[in-house]
């Protein structure tokens, strides 16, 4: 009950700071029961999602109510962690429009998920945006679980902004392609580099990386009205 307050707050605390979007995590009722084996029991995920469904519309309805949308992080260890799981939760809270995303891709390049086309499917539900760098670099010994170790002995690794294999000129190409207008957000964590230096990078990384979008096409050396007259003799008719 606490915690349900908590959120409910964060709904008005981010209107009164005019902000439209909020994040949150899912929860985490389904996902120690990730792997297929051992064999799950009929009927366990959808229980899963009805009942983080169940949780989460009536808070989603104070976002609503409060004009901010909440952008659930897709995340590893939350029930929500890739774009199978998300439309699962969008179906248990009936289609909710103020359910959408915070996109990190840095957790899908560990999933080896096609961030890119993520966006592709999803931008319309896409309401924030870590900008967060990772490596994936699998050898004969571990792949994506990384076998236990270490974060500098791991397969997958978070990375400071630049320093990973992120292609960030394709996100933010695509974020603009699709009219995004909200954060672009360092976040940084990175198992090599001091922070205060992934700070100081991060900052000016990001916004080299923001477009400025264009007023028109940049073939459009002629512009003017359509003039039908002069198009019909191009044509000789």
């Amino acid at each position: 009950q606490w915690a349900v307050e908590q959120m409910k707050f964060g709904a008005k605390a981010s209107k009164n700071l005019g902000l439209k979007a909020s994040v949150s995590f899912s929860g985490a009722l389904a996902f120690p029961y990730l792997y297929p084996w051992p064999q799950r029991p009929a009927g366990l995920i959808e229980e899963a999602f009805a009942e983080l469904g169940k949780r989460w519309k009536p808070i989603l309805d104070v976002y609503d109510e409060n004009g901010v949308d909440i952008g659930y992080e897709i995340h590893p260890g939350e029930d929500v962690f890739d774009g199978a799981t998300f439309e699962m939760f969008l179906d248990a809270v009936g289609g909710h429009k103020r359910c959408n995303i915070n996109y990190d891709p840095s957790h899908f390049l560990l999933q080896q998920l096609d961030y890119l086309e993520f966006i592709d499917i999803y931008h319309e539900r896409i309401k924030a945006f870590h900008a967060k760098d990772a490596e994936f670099n699998p050898t004969g010994r571990q792949g994506v679980y990384s076998g236990y170790q270490g974060w500098v002995n791991r397969a997958g690794r978070f990375r400071s902004l630049g320093d990973g294999q992120v292609d960030f000129g394709g996100i933010f190409s695509k974020l603009t392609q699709y009219g995004y207008d909200s954060w672009a957000v360092l976040e940084w964590e990175c198992c090599l580099k001091h922070p205060e230096d992934g700070a100081a990078e991060g900052a000016p990384f990001i916004q080299h990386h923001i477009i400025r979008v264009t007023e028109k096409a940049f073939d459009d050396f002629a512009g003017g009205a359509t003039d039908k007259k002069a198009l019909r003799a191009m044509m000789g008719v």
